[in-house]
C-alpha cells in the first residue's frame, strides 16, 4: 500500500488576529456601519425626516424625539463623518495596525461630545459615554497584538 503524503502546512510570519479583537471589530462594523448609513441618510433627506418624525410624534410619544427633530442636517452629517472615522479605525485594528486605535478613540470621543455642540446639551449622554468607554477599553486591551 502506498503512503499518502500529509499536506504541507504553510507557515506565515503574519501575526494572527485574536478572536476577541475580531469580535469587537465585527460589532463595530455593524454598529458604526448602520449608524453611518442612518446619519448620512437623515442628513441628506433632513426635511423629509423631520416631516416623518412630526407624524410619528402625533401617535407615539418617544423620549428625545423633540430634541432629535430640532437637530440641523449638519449634526447628522458630522455624526456620519465620525462614524466613518470609527469604521476606518476599526478596519485598521482589524489589520492589526495600532494607529486604528487612535483614530477610533478620537472618533468616539468626538461622537460623545458632538451632541453637546450641535444640540446645545450641558453634558454628554451617559449611555454613549459608557458604551464608547467600554469599546475603547476593549480595543486598548488588544493593543499588544497590533504594530
Amino acid at each position: 500500500m502506498e503512503e499518502i503524503p500529509a499536506p504541507e502546512v504553510q507557515k506565515t510570519d503574519q501575526p494572527q488576529r485574536p478572536v476577541f479583537l475580531t469580535v469587537v471589530c465585527i460589532l463595530t462594523f455593524i454598529g458604526s456601519g448602520l449608524s453611518f448609513i442612518s446619519s448620512m441618510v437623515i442628513g441628506i433627506f433632513h426635511d423629509l425626516f423631520i416631516r416623518v418624525m412630526e407624524e410619528v410624534a402625533k401617535t407615539i410619544d418617544l423620549p428625545g424625539m423633540e430634541m432629535i427633530s430640532q437637530a440641523s442636517p449638519s449634526f447628522f452629517i458630522a455624526s456620519a463623518v465620525l462614524y466613518l472615522a470609527a469604521l476606518a479605525g476599526a478596519f485598521e485594528m482589524w489589520r492589526l495596525h495600532k494607529r486604528g486605535f487612535h483614530i477610533y478613540t478620537v472618533a468616539q470621543i468626538l461622537s460623545v461630545m458632538a451632541p453637546m455642540y450641535f444640540l446645545h446639551l450641558s453634558s454628554p449622554g451617559i449611555v454613549d459615554m459608557i458604551l464608547s468607554g467600554i469599546f475603547i477599553l476593549f480595543y486598548g486591551s488588544q493593543l499588544k497584538y497590533m504594530s
